[in-house]
Order: C-alpha cells, then structure tokens, then sequence
C-alpha cells in the first residue's frame, strides 16, 4: 500500500466545439500531453481509468469505448476501466484511480475524461440529459421540481431539462435567502472574466452583469450566459504512488490529499443541511486533515451560475445564505479571500461532461503549481475541486469532492 498518492503530470484539450473530430483523437491529445507531463511513457503506466458518458447514445459505441480509444493512443494489454458516473465521471475516474494506487494494486495509473457532444445534431446532443434522472418516474422529477421552485412559464426554445433543474433550485435559494437574480448574473460575470485569460476555455469574453441579465431567458431566474454551454473535450491525469514518482522522477508533482465520492439521501430538499456534496466534502476534509478555512482556491460544478452559489454554502466554505454577498464584495475574484473558478468555471470553460471533473484538477494542478499566469492565485498550499453529476429526488445523484495539496507557490 502506498502511503501518499500525487498527480504527476496533467493534459488538457481546448474546451470548445471539436465538430469532425473523435473521442480517441481527443483523448489522444489530453493523454499524450499528461504522460509527457510526468514524464512517463506509455509502457510506464499500469491501469487506466475512461471517463465518457455521450458516446453511446451519440455514436453507437455503446461497449468498451476506453478500450477502443486507447489501444489507437497505444495502450495494450494492461487493464482499462470504463467509468460512467454522469458529470462526475471524469472526477470518479480519478477516486477509482487513487483507491487503485492506494491499495497497492498499482504505482501509475491514468485517469481519463474525454467527450465528443457537438456531433451536427444539436437535438440529439440535448437529448442525452434526459438519461441523467430516473427515467421510469418522469412524473416523479416534475413533482419534485415543483416543490422545490414552485410552477413557473417556461419560455419558448431548447433548453437542457437541467437548466429547469437548477433553476428550480435557485428559486428555493431566493426565497429562503433573498438571492437575487441580479447576484446570480454577478456570479457569471465574474466567471466570464475569469476565462478570458484561460487559452483553453471554450468561451473568452468578458461580460458585463447587465449584459447577461439582458440574454435569452431559460427558466427564471437563469439566462444563457448564467449556463454552461455544449462543449466537446478530454483531460487526463498521471496518478502514482511514491515508488512510482521516484520511478518517473517527476519534480512538479502536487499530493491527491483526498477523494471522496456521496450519493443522496432522503431528506427534505429544500434544506442544504445534508446536500450530497456536503456528505462528501465532511469526508475529503477528514481524509486530508483540514478544514474549509484551510483551502485557498476552488473549482466547483457551475454548471449554472446559481450552482456555485449553492456549492460554496454546502462545501463550508461560506455560511448559508452569503455567497451571493461574498460574491458581490469581491471575494471569490482572482486576487480576492477565496477565489472560485479561476479557470472561468463551466459556464466559460465549458462542460464536457466526462471530461470536467479533470478539467478542474489541471486547473489546480496549474494553480499549486505556480503555472497559472495571468490566472494564478497568490499564497496557494490547498485546492479544492467540487464535481456533480445527475439528478435524483431533488438534488444531484452523485458528488466528488478532491482536495490537493501543493507547496506554497
């Protein structure tokens, strides 16, 4: 068993529309790039985690897809695991990745996300979120959304049903908190001028509070630019044990302190009181020894604007009620007490939903790492990344929470 696990090295795609390309030609990039990273070669690694949630009801490949895109990266042989966790695979890929280096089962192991959603058929790519709930109780998901946001019109056009999601979700926070639809449009501007430095980000424009309020309304209170777009990518990531980095020699190295994987309980949904990624953040902070105030820059699942208003409350990093004000004042910007989504979140970096969870830990990587350029957070020892994935009976089905530690850059 080893007693420490690192991330040796991470690769990441541009977050965009990647129409005419593959899922192994995306991987290939984001693996090429990770191994390179960590200094690692092919023959080197021992397992391999995939990551990819559309490419069975896009594509046809309903089976061994990790299989089929990484033996044309050049993997044989050793074992290759298909990880489908909806848009936290990419984050249960690397919890399966770190309990199998833990364990002593191996010393390098890859974790890989990769997602090819913008295939000409934009119908058929909106379509696949319709998978991520309970399928056989549809009634039941309209019950629960009307509990939580109260009826409300729904205009005209396509939308994600994951937008009326959150959505509902948002409208129970203004009415137990006083959120505003105005703090929510201040979280997706201060996301959107984030990912203007971010050469990787699918979108890179700033914009300004007014100018979000004023786009095209989803379900109120959200409006385009509040939601993440449909975006194709890969990330992967190099995970060892200390006898593996001391065989990749690798010197920029940042310790997976802990990863902790929850799904939801009964309880009353209206409450965040034990949300699923608040079970799942008391775990990774008991597992690493620290507590909310300890962590210095974050990357949660803003698959909405709102999301990260909710997140950063559930995660103990602001008391309920207050990050629509931290926001406001400030401090959840780059240079402020606790940034959040320095990479421009999902809203500006994109959501390709397998790929995102890793998406963030290269983030992070970067960050602890010093290598962030005009996106680095000062002072970084601790990162936390959040990753959500699912509906089922008024929150997400599943919640990743991983916190890295690094040496102050």
């Amino acid at each position: 068993m080893s007693e420490n696990v690192w991330i040796a090295g991470v690769g990441m795609t541009k977050f965009g529309i990647h129409e005419g390309s593959s899922v192994t030609e995306l991987t290939r990039e984001s693996v090429t790039d990770a191994l390179a990273d960590s200094k690692c070669d092919i023959d080197g690694v021992d397992a391999v985690f995939f990551a990819n949630t559309t490419q069975s009801p896009l594509e046809g490949q309903y089976m061994v897809g990790g299989q089929i895109a990484l033996r044309e990266v050049g993997f044989e042989g050793l074992p290759i695991v298909n990880v489908e966790n909806a848009c936290a695979s990419g984050a249960s890929a690397i919890h399966l990745a770190d309990a199998y280096v833990r364990s002593g089962a191996a010393d390098v192991v890859v974790a890989v996300g990769t997602e090819l959603m913008n295939v000409g058929n934009r119908e058929l790519s909106m379509k696949v979120f319709d998978g991520a709930y309970d399928v056989n109780h549809p009634e039941q998901l309209d019950k629960t959304l009307a509990y939580l946001g109260g009826e409300v019109d729904l205009p005209d056009g396509q939308r994600s049903i994951f937008m009326d999601i959150y959505a509902a979700m948002a409208r129970n926070h203004m009415t137990k908190f006083g959120t505003t639809q105005e703090q929510i449009a201040a979280v997706s501007a201060k996301n959107h001028h984030h990912s203007v430095n971010n050469p990787r980000a699918h979108f890179r424009k700033d914009l300004s509070v007014d100018e979000i309020l004023g786009s095209r309304a989803l379900a109120y209170p959200l409006t385009v630019p509040m939601c993440a777009p449909i975006t194709d990518g890969s990330a992967a990531a190099v995970i060892c044990s200390d006898a593996g980095l001391e065989r990749l020699n690798s010197d920029r190295a940042v310790q997976l302190r802990a990863t902790a994987l929850a799904t939801g309980s009964n309880r009353d949904v209206r409450l965040l009181d034990g949300h699923v990624a608040q079970t799942a953040a008391k775990r990774a902070y008991s597992s690493a020894g620290i507590t909310p105030s300890d962590i210095d820059v974050v990357e949660v699942h803003d698959a909405t604007a709102f999301a990260e208003i909710q997140q950063l409350e559930v995660l103990g990093l602001v008391p309920q009620g207050q990050a629509a004000t931290a926001t406001i004042n400030g401090d959840t910007r780059i240079g402020g007490r606790l940034p959040v989504n320095p990479s421009g979140g999902l809203e500006s970096k994109g959501h390709p939903l397998a790929a995102t969870g890793l998406g963030q830990v290269f983030e992070l990587v970067e960050q602890l790492r010093g290598e962030a350029g005009k996106r680095q957070v000062e002072g970084v020892r601790w990162a936390l990344a959040e990753n959500g994935g699912g509906f089922h009976r008024g929150e997400e089905a599943v919640a990743s929470v991983i916190i890295l530690e690094g040496d102050v850059n």
